[in-house]
């Protein structure tokens, strides 16, 4: 109570009846000049509202919603308005309280905020599993129950943002652009059944960074520390859910605030799930788009809760969705953020999410959001992308997730590669399907993340790995890393998903390797980093990956080429996708290679013949500049 009087400049008296506002600040100079207040306190709703006279500001409306214990406050602010202080009073029968309400300067005009793209590399990661730079925030007093157990895969482990801001040469030693990391908001939920949200997904207050990470500061300073080395930053977002300690679950601002919300007037519901109208999921996203889908498989997917403890919002609720779109934007203004990762994408309301992106892009047209839209089927993927000319709406999101290639890759992992259909030719078929996409360049492509098995299962197939990181960071993609795989982290999720979200060796007090070190990595760790650091390092300055076209050649005698180029510039990339030995008439390429004798492999600096035949060891993965 003591920080909101502060920021309010109220004495306790006066605001006896306020808990908070949200956004407890906001920015002047918006596009959208329409700003929605949340006021929480007990009976506020008996308040009438009140503006005193300041330029540019007015007040439109005041809705009172099911619950006595909010307010919804709707000032227009102009784009002329200026900073400074606005004062609303509110008032219930002779008492009046009057609250200063803050208007800040924005660093920067929403135009020059510069998102991420094919020119980067996001390197995604866990806050909990990374690095702990700050033992002492482990344990807080006042949140629900928990446990900090490294031991234990599925509960706390104590990484935290300072761990993080410690470790940022690492991340431009190795050469990666942008940092992706799951949710940071609060997640004020106890331990269940042996299970935290260490992941972040049960959002318990959207203006809060979790304590157990850092504060709102700390992540603001990240993100300057992040830019000061030419470091992105993307948040991770979800609008579809909420945790179940949030207070809204406890106390409902209208009846329609959640979808499916009978199930929480029903008593002990978390422990009675099977007795009870709750909906989950189906976890099935093509009825989404299925131009055939019943009403019942529609609303099992949309409406349905994605887990018994993560209330599904919902977004058709103009209410709610004005709060989501303005929490993404003030988290933009706040913190700097150059990018939004979306999660359960095609979860939550359709049409409400593409207002969120209209408005988005608008406001920041050189922004980027990623959706999570985890389907294999490259067609299901393409049609949320902006101006699908195949989608009813249009989703105005930018850059989807393409799981087909993660699906394709991960099958060829085990495979070899035939004159038709298995190992690399899975690839091939990914990509000839590149029409359907109105932008195939602003698509993210990834290997693993934390919702999945690591590609590499065990430290034996480091071939295939480098592979596939070759295709990654090669192919006319966005490509997303996970953290570790650069120093051979492997594992799976047959267990547990904390199998696969393991500790970044060397991120503890006491840790007995140090990855984040050449002294503390094995050789076979150096090595792979070291590959990874040269293949990141040179992306960096090569347009023909960032922007070039791509040529492609059907997979022959088991070998993958595709050639990119951009302004003279051209890079070859050949993959033998067998586990032995191959050869390669290199005639077949002479579109691309243009009659040069040899060129230079960028991975290992040595020069390669152009002409006869290409000898390729097994898996062997060549990226050469011509």
């Amino acid at each position: 109570m003591g920080l909101l009087l502060s920021c309010l400049g109220l004495s306790a008296k006066a605001v006896e009846s306020i808990e908070r506002i949200e956004p407890e600040y906001w920015y002047a100079g918006m596009k959208q000049t329409e700003l929605q207040l949340m006021v929480y306190g007990k009976g506020i709703a008996k308040a009438d509202v009140s503006l005193a006279d300041y330029d540019g500001v007015a007040l439109r409306s005041v809705v009172k919603l099911d619950s006595p214990n909010y307010l919804l406050v709707y000032l227009n602010v102009d784009e002329e308005a200026h900073p400074g202080t606005l004062e609303l009073t509110f008032t219930k029968g002779k008492k009046k309280q009057t609250v200063g309400y803050e208007l800040r300067a924005r660093r920067m005009e929403g135009s020059a905020r510069q998102g991420f793209d094919a020119s980067d590399v996001l390197y995604m990661l866990m806050p909990d599993r990374f690095a702990n730079g700050k033992p002492e925030n482990d344990q807080q007093p006042g949140m629900a129950d928990y446990t900090v157990n490294r031991e234990e895969p599925s509960l706390r482990h104590g990484g935290d943002i300072e761990g993080l801001r410690q470790h940022l040469d690492y991340f431009t030693e190795l050469g990666v652009t942008a940092l992706w990391f799951t949710p940071v908001l609060e997640n004020n939920s106890p331990d269940r059944g042996g299970n935290s949200t260490y992941h972040g997904y049960a959002t318990t207050n959207y203006y809060r960074v979790d304590p157990r990470f850092g504060t709102n500061d700390e992540y603001r300073q990240l993100a300057d520390d992040c830019h000061a080395r030419g470091i992105k930053l993307v948040m991770d977002m979800i609008f579809n859910h909420c945790g179940f300690e949030h207070p809204w679950v406890k106390d409902m601002p209208s009846k329609d605030w959640f979808n499916e919300p009978e199930w929480l007037n029903t008593p002990d519901c978390l422990n009675n799930v099977q007795n009870t109208p709750y909906l989950q999921t189906s976890y099935k996203l093509t009825p989404v788009l299925d131009p055939y889908a019943s009403k019942a498989d529609l609303r099992e997917t949309v409406d349905g809760w994605f887990v018994p403890t993560m209330p599904d919002l919902n977004q058709k609720n103009p209410h709610v969705m004005r709060y989501l779109i303005q929490n993404s934007k003030w988290w933009i203004e706040t913190v700097g953020i150059d990018g939004i990762r979306m999660d359960t994408y095609p979860y939550a309301d359709a049409r409400a999410m593409a207002d969120w992106m209209a408005e988005l892009n608008e406001e920041y047209p050189h922004f980027n959001v990623v959706g999570e839209t985890w389907v294999t089927e490259p067609a299901y993927t393409a049609a949320w992308q902006q101006n699908s000319p195949v989608a009813e709406l249009n989703s105005n999101l930018k850059t989807v997730m393409d799981f087909s290639f993660y699906d394709k890759i991960n099958q060829a992992a085990s495979e070899e590669t035939d004159d038709w259909w298995t190992g690399l030719n899975r690839i091939y078929n990914n990509f000839v399907y590149d029409y359907l996409y109105p932008n195939p360049a602003s698509v993210m492509a990834f290997i693993e993340n934390h919702d999945t098995d690591r590609f590499l299962r065990n430290e034996q197939d480091v071939p295939m790995l480098k592979q596939a990181l070759t295709l990654l960071l090669t192919t006319r993609r966005i490509p997303q890393l996970y953290y570790g795989t650069e120093v051979l982290m492997n594992g799976t999720k047959q267990v547990t998903d904390g199998h696969v979200r393991k500790d970044f060796p060397g991120g503890w007090p006491g840790d007995k390797h140090n990855c984040f070190t050449a002294q503390g990595r094995s050789k076979a760790q150096n090595d792979m980093f070291n590959w990874c650091k040269t293949l990141l390092n040179w992306r960096k300055g090569c347009k023909a990956i960032h922007q070039g076209t791509l040529t492609h050649f059907i997979p022959f005698h088991g070998c993958y080429v595709y050639a990119r180029q951009h302004e003279g510039q051209t890079v070859l990339v050949i993959l033998n996708g067998n586990t032995k030995p191959a050869e390669l008439p290199m005639e077949r390429y002479a579109e691309i290679t243009s009659g040069k004798a040899s060129a230079r492999d960028i991975l290992t600096g040595k020069s390669v013949n152009l002409t006869g035949t290409l000898k390729l060891a097994p898996r062997e993965s060549l990226v050469v500049e011509l």
